[in-house]
């Protein structure tokens, strides 16, 4: 097996795609942190999740997409990332779900709907925790507006996917 630790962080630095070194606390490490963050919540939720559920097969899809940004947001400027964004297209996949689904009253309290329905709010959060940064982000260094569009309509689609799984 690799070895998985290299030293090379050690100082407070780490690398951006291509090997340019920047502080650990440097804005795209932040989104990219907050990134991995949310897919792991959106993980643990679309595990709870039945094999066939067309949820869960979106949710991953959105995970895969998120490694693409992440893809993104770890380039540097100056640099061209050959992956391919499909932001666009899974906004609106999340806009057909939301769509398709009951349109939502009142106020709801995570965590009174049940366990998978806790894990999607607590995504949904993370998402737009996400967002905010990304906005940060976006005035330093900027990125594919596309992206930004996902993240705000990701929140909104967990918003409905927690409701939808509420006592499950």
């Amino acid at each position: 097996m690799k070895q998985i630790y290299t030293k090379t962080g050690d100082q407070g630095t780490t690398s951006l795609r291509g090997g340019a070194r920047v502080p650990k606390d440097d804005i795209r490490i932040e989104v990219n942190g907050q990134l991995d963050h949310l897919n792991a919540c959106l993980g643990m939720a679309r595990s709870m999740m039945g094999k066939d559920d067309a949820d869960r097969l979106l949710l991953h899809r959105v995970q895969q997409e998120l490694m693409v940004v992440m893809s993104h947001i770890a380039t540097p400027e100056q640099d061209v990332n050959p992956r391919q964004l499909h932001t666009a297209e899974m906004t609106s996949l999340m806009e057909q779900a939301i769509d398709a689904a009951a349109t939502p009253t009142g106020f709801v309290i995570p965590g009174d709907g049940g366990t998978l329905s806790a894990c999607l709010h607590l995504a949904r959060t993370q998402a737009r925790t996400v967002e905010r940064r990304l906005w940060t982000l976006h005035r330093r260094h900027p990125v594919d507006e596309s992206i930004l569009v996902m993240l705000n309509r990701l929140s909104d689609y967990l918003f409905i996917l927690a409701l939808k799984n509420e006592n499950r």
